[in-house]
């Protein structure tokens, strides 16, 4: 049954191995770097048993309630539902979460999508990606992914390297299969669970591979360590820097130092036809809870910088307006990326419904590789005072706060400590290290830029412009069978 936010701190009490700025930490619950966001986590939980937000958070069947982010899509309806239930969240806590379990979950229905390959392979391997899909409904993990690798000199196979630099089999077992390596991946520390699956690199081209993997491995697992980097929460006040206190997700370094997998979580081995499979589909439907949380992101930055430029009167002026509807067009062309790949949804191959993959695919390259211009530009609107402004001590201590009263309160309504505040969340948002550090994860997250763009390439429809160039230029029937060679 859908879990409580106790229910969740509970589990990560389970002995696992976490380090962090070099030191082993005990109960990563209590942790002040990671106690913000897992509180965080918690609190979507209790959104589902909450009667202001259940209705959303949640489903019902059979007299059971599920939680909504990990329903399988079957109708418009149920993206929509999903959609609303990832706005709920992220304006009840005030900033933005990537990694919720909704937007992993999808990873697991992409490859289940591929059940034919699988039973190619061996009948268990479907067998066990169905079972593991219907176990996460029913018992509500934090299910994360583990993507990528180390991957070490990629000038070379990882069988003339380090062969650790990417996740392989060691072993078979008659309990299963031994692996050793790492990956890096975001929450694995404060989760349950993670479907671990090959990166973007070079497994190897021979039908078989040790390299070619995909399982479910659990965090606290023997042999799975979690090397984390340290942290932005504590590092400086939280009046000063709101989002880096409350909102920062702690990345991983997962170690997995001769790991058993038992068969029963193993959802692919050594067929690289099964991973090239899951690499290139990976982001069927996870992509668009991502482009979801970009748009959250999106809002925002707008909401920052127009309030900005509100308390000090510039939002009158032409430049500014103009500035800030570039901002918009951003902001709507995510949006309108968004609502077309579900208004014109597919039907997978095992009879899910899937938004519409160019749609999705585009609309996430619009909002990423714009990204970094608009963050610059919301600058550009907040002003040069988002990287002078003093910190909250000194607008509270006695021998400074005449002076901040007098320089930094504009009228009756915008008093000094709200445009401290206002610029502290700018500051944080657009010029901190956690900005910094988010807008690198925005870009790479999913995948890096050119495998964004060839998933693009992957999905668009290249006939129809074909066919109108073909017929606009009289072309002769004889070339149609090379014009049509993409």
């Amino acid at each position: 049954m859908i879990r409580t936010g106790n229910d969740y701190r509970d589990s990560l009490n389970d002995g696992r191995e976490i380090w962090i700025g070099g030191e082993r930490v005990d109960d990563p619950c209590t942790h002040p770097q990671f106690k913000p966001v897992i509180d965080i986590r918690a609190r979507i939980y209790d959104m589902q048993h909450d009667p202001k937000t259940q209705e959303a958070m949640t489903y019902e069947e059979q007299g059971e309630r599920f939680a909504i982010g990990l329903r399988l899509p079957f109708e418009k309806q149920d993206w929509q539902d999903k959609r609303d239930a990832v706005d709920l969240v992220m304006h009840d806590i005030g900033g933005v979460v990537t990694r919720m379990g909704d937007e992993t979950i999808g990873e697991m229905w992409s490859l289940w999508d591929g059940k034919d390959i699988l039973n190619e392979i061996d009948p268990r391997f479907a067998t066990n990606i169905e079972r593991h899909i219907h176990q996460c409904i029913k018992d509500d993990p934090f299910h994360v992914s583990a993507n990528t690798d180390p991957k070490g000199d990629r000038s070379k196979a990882p069988q003339d390297q380090d062969p650790d630099m990417l996740v392989h089999v060691v072993k078979e077992t008659d309990a299963g299969i031994v692996i050793r390596g790492a990956k890096y991946e975001t929450a694995a520390a404060y989760s349950n669970q993670a479907f671990l699956k090959p990166t973007i690199a070079n497994w190897g081209n021979d039908k078989l591979s040790d390299y070619a993997l995909g399982c479910i491995v659990k965090m606290n697992a023997p042999g799975v360590k979690h090397i984390c980097r340290t942290g932005f929460a504590g590092r400086a006040g939280s009046n000063d820097y709101p989002l880096s206190n409350r909102v920062d997700e702690i990345d991983t370094l997962m170690i997995l130092d001769d790991v058993l997998i038992p068969w029963e979580d193993v959802l692919f081995y050594q067929h690289t036809r099964a991973a090239a499979f899951i690499r290139t589909t990976l982001h069927r439907y996870s992509a668009f809870p991502f482009v979801q949380r970009t748009l959250s992101y999106a809002d925002l930055i707008i909401g920052a910088a127009l309030w900005n430029v509100k308390q000090t009167g510039l939002d009158k002026q032409q430049a500014v307006q103009e500035k800030l509807s570039e901002l918009a067009v951003w902001r709507e062309g995510i949006d309108a990326f968004l609502t077309a790949s579900i208004a014109t949804a597919e039907k997978s191959p095992n009879g899910l419904l899937m938004p519409n993959q160019s749609m999705l695919m585009s609309g996430r390259v619009h909002a990423l590789t714009n990204l970094p211009r608009m963050m610059h530009m919301a600058r550009e609107l907040c002003g040069g005072q988002i990287c002078v402004t003093p910190d909250a001590a000194t607008f509270a201590a006695a021998d400074t706060k005449p002076w901040m009263d007098k320089f930094y309160s504009i009228n009756d309504e915008w008093v000094a400590d709200d445009r401290r505040r206002l610029l502290s969340l700018a500051r944080d948002l657009l010029n901190s290290d956690y900005a910094g550090h988010r807008l690198t994860f925005q870009l790479f997250a999913q995948s890096p830029p050119f495998a964004q763009l060839a998933a693009v390439y992957r999905n668009f429809d290249w006939q129809g412009p074909l066919e109108f160039a073909h017929k606009a230029a009289e072309l002769s029937d004889n070339v149609w069978g090379k014009g049509t060679r993409h």
